[in-house]
């Protein structure tokens, strides 16, 4: 698999492929490889073996510090054109979803984009690459039967991060780089990092979410008091996005992001699995819709079926009166 790097430490989403990696490559009686690029890529090598690796190759470089897609695609195709593995995982970040792709088309395989899970089939032993199908409530399950390596992408958040294990141990294989900063068309002349009051949904420990349900602008409002009353982050689904009361960077869903907070707490929203597929691996899910027989309610810990102009008022009323109580 390949683990990316942001500012010279493994990225998260690699960190969880690992874990998955290893279930998979357990199932299969299989080693996992991980490639790892940065220009001090061997220091985290250590930590790629606790979390499940058997083999960690890296490519410390000045060169790949920065990620250009030309120098990217060339390094990963040729080591697994050496290595030959089996399966290929990949991050579905911004990064990822350039890059896999131009992989995909160096190695001539396909590329499962966006997966919300991986399986092995018991029978032909083949990955099972599961995502949404073609935005409908359908889950489809693709397999590559011929071509190698069985490719995918996975979004961050989908599964859970390994726990390192002191204990294990692995090989740690330097890569020599064949590519000069000459030899490379895209220059980075600047580097900007986004301002630090930009928010991570995918970060986040408490999500208010908001779907149509609202009704209007002022129950969506209404809605973001009780998130800030929360201390929570909003998200939402694709409607009232549309409908202009909220930005894209708060979408979660399979055209947005995914998400597992501690408290995720769905308001006015059916379940459709357009939605769902990003926040069904949240720990505690409440939901409050006004149909007891919406999908929502499937995936709820607990479910209260009502008017949000009723629900939400109240539920305010009873925080403010804790925090009263409570002398905060």
């Amino acid at each position: 698999m390949v683990v990316e790097q942001r500012n010279g430490l493994p990225h998260k989403v690699g960190l969880e492929l690992l874990g998955k990696g290893r279930l998979l490559a357990d199932e299969l009686k299989t080693d996992v490889g991980a490639l790892f690029m940065g220009e001090n890529g061997s220091a985290h090598a250590g930590q790629l073996v606790r979390c499940g690796a058997d083999r960690v190759m890296t490519v410390d470089d000045p060169v790949i510090g920065e990620y250009r897609a030309e120098v990217y695609t060339q390094i990963i195709a040729e080591q697994v054109q050496k290595e030959k593995p089996e399966i290929l995982l990949m991050g579905a970040t911004w990064m990822g979803r350039d890059l896999a792709p131009r992989v995909a088309a160096a190695l001539h395989t396909g590329c499962t984009s966006d997966c919300t899970d991986l399986k092995i089939d018991s029978d032909t032993g083949l990955l099972v690459a599961v995502k949404p199908f073609l935005g409908r409530n359908v889950m489809a399950e693709i397999v590559c039967p011929e071509h190698r390596p069985q490719m995918v992408t996975v979004r961050p958040g989908i599964f859970d991060p390994p726990e390192e294990e002191e204990r294990r141990r692995g090989d740690v294989t330097p890569v020599t780089m064949e590519v000069r900063e000459s030899d490379v068309a895209v220059k980075v002349l600047e580097t900007r990092n986004a301002s630090p009051q930009v928010f991570r949904l995918e970060e986040a420990e408490k999500i208010v979410a908001v779907g149509m349900g609202a009704g209007d602008e002022a129950g969506f409002q209404q809605i973001a008091e009780l998130a800030d009353l929360l201390g929570a982050e909003l998200g939402s689904t694709t409607l009232p996005i549309d409908a202009g009361w909220i930005s894209e960077a708060h979408k979660i869903g399979q055209t947005g992001k995914s998400v597992r907070p501690r408290l995720y707490l769905a308001c006015g929203i059916s379940g459709a699995v357009q939605h769902t597929v990003g926040m069904r691996h949240s720990e505690l899910v409440i939901a409050i819709n006004n149909d007891p027989a919406a999908e929502i309610f499937d995936l709820a810990d607990y479910g209260i079926v009502g008017d949000l102009n009723d629900m939400i008022p109240a539920i305010m009323a009873e925080l403010k009166d804790i925090k009263s109580r409570m002398g905060s």
